[in-house]
């Protein structure tokens, strides 16, 4: 690449592989000033993970922007309802938001599902395991997620059929790049649909409460008036999104990156035990996102690269988790390397949620298709059809044979 810019960066051709990139950058530009995009792009380990970390890094999303600009992006249900989520929040709505939510999330609670997940998993396969082949993703890693984050949600039986089916969300409303007219059309549609069907299973709750999380919700909502209706429908609409589709993403790249390193392969399905390790590695190797971005609240620095107040900082986790400088050997898959600490997740407040059910669900999917699968094969884990968002990184399709 001989020169960095943002339309050299975010292309179609690194969203199929950016770790050619993300290694020019960290060799020729590990903290990339971008002035005329008011942008710093950082690829090394420290650097992101001081950014993930920083109290004077948060969201400003309309940093910039003038007030009618700012109106018609809000005038956008998509952009709206994104806003009224913790993920874009700073104290003390952040804090507000998140101490109502990671009750569900506690460690202990998220073992105690792992039974459940198991059992959703050998059902799945029990649906397919008689064929000869099928997209993987379709009978397998993205139902298994889906149905786990229902439940948890207590989204009715009945309807999970529907979710099953086809994702809510578009992953291109958090990409750095702007999107289509007809992609910001269809992300409107979307967002409509899912709110008036999270705004109904609230209705429902309130009359009917249940022993489900989203009862839990609607019982703070009048709590000191801690969630507005609105935000209550835009949280659980986080919740559902996030708890699935970055999983999805998850088991299709592992999938993908076992089958791309046989030795790995063969080391895995011959002792399973080293699936919890594994797992942190397959986060590491090709994480399901690639980047998170944050804002200058203040004036702030990172590696003695001055940040005026207002600047965008996107910290690179893809390029994160292959730095040299704190991973040996960091393009080579392996399932054995000690002390990974990934920064898949993110970090300081915005630490995912939902990193141990990913864990969980990734280790007890991969184990049960190995089990019941041994002859299972990746059609073509060399060229797989990337979805073409760059922020979320996964495949349209898996299609298998066993």
């Amino acid at each position: 690449m001989a020169a960095f810019s943002f339309d050299t960066i975010f292309t179609p051709a690194n969203i199929a592989d950016p770790y050619p990139m993300y290694r020019q950058l960290r060799e020729a530009a590990p903290v990339l000033e971008l002035p005329d995009a008011n942008l710093v792009i950082l690829s090394r380990y420290a650097d992101v993970q001081t950014a993930l970390r920083d109290r004077r890094l948060g969201h400003d999303n309309f940093s910039g922007l003038s007030e009618a600009e700012r109106n018609a992006q809000l005038a956008n249900p998509a952009v709206a309802n994104l806003m009224r989520t913790m993920l874009l929040k700073n104290p003390p709505d952040h804090t507000r938001l998140r101490g109502l939510v990671v009750k569900a999330f506690d460690a202990r609670r998220v073992e105690a599902l792992r039974p459940r997940i198991r059992r959703i998993a050998h059902d799945l396969i029990d649906t397919f395991a008689d064929r000869s082949a099928g997209d993987l993703k379709s009978l397998f890693t993205h139902p298994l997620p889906v149905i786990v984050i229902c439940e948890m949600l207590g989204i009715p039986e009945s309807d999970q059929a529907e979710f099953v089916k086809g994702t809510r969300i578009s992953g291109r409303l958090i990409d750095p790049t702007p999107m289509t007219d007809a992609e910001l059309a269809e992300a409107n549609r979307s967002t409509l649909e899912t709110q008036a069907y999270f705004d109904a299973l609230c209705e429902d709750r309130r009359r009917n409460p249940r022993d489900d999380f989203t009862t839990a919700l609607v019982q703070s909502e009048t709590e000191h008036g801690r969630l507005t209706r609105e935000e209550l429908t835009a949280n659980i609409g986080l919740l559902f999104a996030a708890g699935h589709e970055t999983t999805v993403n998850l088991l299709g790249n592992a999938l993908i990156a076992l089958y791309r390193n046989r030795d790995q392969l063969d080391l895995l399905r011959g002792d399973l035990s080293r699936m919890d390790n594994a797992v942190e590695e397959f986060l590491r190797y090709d994480s399901s996102v690639q980047l998170t971005a944050r804002n200058a609240l203040e004036d702030a620095d990172i590696s003695g690269v001055p940040l005026p107040k207002g600047r965008t900082v996107i910290a690179m986790l893809g390029g994160a988790n292959r730095d040299p400088a704190t991973f040996t050997d960091p393009e080579r898959l392996d399932i054995t390397r000690e002390r990974i600490r990934p920064l898949s997740f993110g970090g300081g407040i915005h630490l995912c949620l939902g990193a141990q059910l990913a864990r969980i669900e990734a280790r007890e999917a991969l184990a049960a298709l190995f089990e019941r699968l041994p002859g299972l094969e990746l059609d073509d884990p060399v060229t797989p059809d990337w979805k073409q968002t760059i922020t979320l990184r996964g495949v349209t399709r898996l299609p298998a044979h066993w």
